[in-house]
Protein backbone atom coordinates (compact mmCIF):
# COMPACT_ATOMS: atom_id res chain seq x y z
CA UNK A 1 0.00 0.00 0.00
CA UNK A 2 1.33 3.42 -0.95
CA UNK A 3 1.13 5.99 1.83
CA UNK A 4 1.03 9.77 1.60
CA UNK A 5 4.63 9.73 2.84
CA UNK A 6 5.61 7.48 -0.05
CA UNK A 7 3.89 9.79 -2.53
CA UNK A 8 5.71 12.80 -1.10
CA UNK A 9 9.05 10.96 -1.33
CA UNK A 10 8.42 9.89 -4.93
CA UNK A 11 7.58 13.47 -5.86
CA UNK A 12 10.65 14.75 -4.00
CA UNK A 13 12.87 12.39 -5.99
CA UNK A 14 11.25 13.51 -9.24
CA UNK A 15 11.66 17.19 -8.33
CA UNK A 16 15.31 16.77 -7.34
CA UNK A 17 16.07 15.09 -10.66
CA UNK A 18 14.28 17.85 -12.55
CA UNK A 19 16.11 20.50 -10.51
CA UNK A 20 19.46 19.05 -11.61
CA UNK A 21 18.30 18.89 -15.24
CA UNK A 22 17.08 22.48 -15.17
CA UNK A 23 20.39 23.56 -13.65
CA UNK A 24 22.26 21.85 -16.51
CA UNK A 25 20.01 23.68 -18.99
CA UNK A 26 20.68 26.99 -17.27
CA UNK A 27 17.06 27.46 -16.15
CA UNK A 28 17.87 28.71 -12.67
CA UNK A 29 14.33 29.70 -11.80
CA UNK A 30 12.90 26.25 -12.45
CA UNK A 31 15.91 24.56 -10.85
CA UNK A 32 15.30 26.68 -7.77
CA UNK A 33 11.62 25.92 -7.49
CA UNK A 34 12.08 22.19 -8.04
CA UNK A 35 14.78 22.22 -5.35
CA UNK A 36 12.39 23.88 -2.94
CA UNK A 37 9.70 21.36 -3.90
CA UNK A 38 12.01 18.41 -3.23
CA UNK A 39 12.84 19.74 0.24
CA UNK A 40 9.25 20.62 1.10
CA UNK A 41 7.92 17.25 -0.05
CA UNK A 42 10.54 15.38 1.97
CA UNK A 43 9.72 17.37 5.11
CA UNK A 44 6.04 16.64 4.45
CA UNK A 45 6.83 12.92 4.14
CA UNK A 46 8.45 12.86 7.57
CA UNK A 47 5.62 14.91 9.05
CA UNK A 48 2.96 12.64 7.55
CA UNK A 49 4.81 9.59 8.84
CA UNK A 50 4.74 11.05 12.36
CA UNK A 51 1.25 12.48 12.23
CA UNK A 52 2.45 16.09 12.37
CA UNK A 53 0.77 19.04 10.70
CA UNK A 54 2.38 20.05 7.41
CA UNK A 55 -0.09 22.06 5.34
CA UNK A 56 1.64 25.48 5.51
CA UNK A 57 5.12 26.91 5.16
CA UNK A 58 5.04 27.64 8.87
CA UNK A 59 4.26 24.02 9.64
CA UNK A 60 7.24 22.90 7.55
CA UNK A 61 9.59 25.13 9.50
CA UNK A 62 8.05 23.79 12.70
CA UNK A 63 8.62 20.21 11.54
CA UNK A 64 12.27 20.97 10.90
CA UNK A 65 12.56 22.54 14.36
CA UNK A 66 11.02 19.43 15.93
CA UNK A 67 13.43 17.21 14.02
CA UNK A 68 16.39 19.30 15.18
CA UNK A 69 15.17 19.00 18.77
CA UNK A 70 14.75 15.25 18.33
CA UNK A 71 18.04 14.51 16.55
CA UNK A 72 20.35 17.33 17.59
CA UNK A 73 21.24 17.83 13.90
CA UNK A 74 21.13 21.63 13.78
CA UNK A 75 22.37 21.64 10.19
CA UNK A 76 18.86 20.52 9.14
CA UNK A 77 17.84 24.15 9.65
CA UNK A 78 20.66 25.32 7.38
CA UNK A 79 19.69 22.80 4.71
CA UNK A 80 16.03 23.75 4.87
CA UNK A 81 17.00 27.42 4.88
CA UNK A 82 18.91 26.82 1.64
CA UNK A 83 15.76 25.30 0.18
CA UNK A 84 13.77 28.35 1.24
CA UNK A 85 16.36 30.58 -0.44
CA UNK A 86 15.76 28.62 -3.64
CA UNK A 87 12.03 29.21 -3.27
CA UNK A 88 12.69 32.94 -2.96
CA UNK A 89 15.00 32.83 -5.97
CA UNK A 90 12.16 31.46 -8.10
CA UNK A 91 10.39 34.80 -7.62
CA UNK A 92 13.38 37.13 -7.57
CA UNK A 93 15.98 35.51 -9.82
CA UNK A 94 18.91 36.91 -7.83
CA UNK A 95 21.09 33.77 -7.55
CA UNK A 96 23.96 32.80 -9.79
CA UNK A 97 24.52 29.29 -11.10
CA UNK A 98 27.01 28.69 -8.28
CA UNK A 99 24.49 29.72 -5.62
CA UNK A 100 21.73 27.55 -7.05
CA UNK A 101 24.08 24.56 -7.41
CA UNK A 102 25.33 24.93 -3.84
CA UNK A 103 21.81 25.19 -2.45
CA UNK A 104 20.70 22.16 -4.47
CA UNK A 105 23.56 20.24 -2.86
CA UNK A 106 22.21 21.28 0.53
CA UNK A 107 18.70 20.22 -0.45
CA UNK A 108 20.06 16.84 -1.50
CA UNK A 109 21.80 16.49 1.88
CA UNK A 110 18.51 17.35 3.60
CA UNK A 111 16.62 14.76 1.56
CA UNK A 112 19.18 12.06 2.40
CA UNK A 113 19.15 12.87 6.13
CA UNK A 114 15.38 13.03 6.37
CA UNK A 115 14.96 9.77 4.46
CA UNK A 116 17.24 8.22 7.06
CA UNK A 117 14.77 9.24 9.76
CA UNK A 118 12.05 7.22 8.07
CA UNK A 119 13.94 3.96 8.46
Amino acid sequence: MTTRSDCHLDTADEFLGKARAYLEEGDLLQASEKGWGAAARTVKAVAEHRGWRNSTHGHLFGVVDRLVDETGEVELRDFFGAANELHQNFYEGHMSVAWVAQNLDRVEALVVRLRGLLG
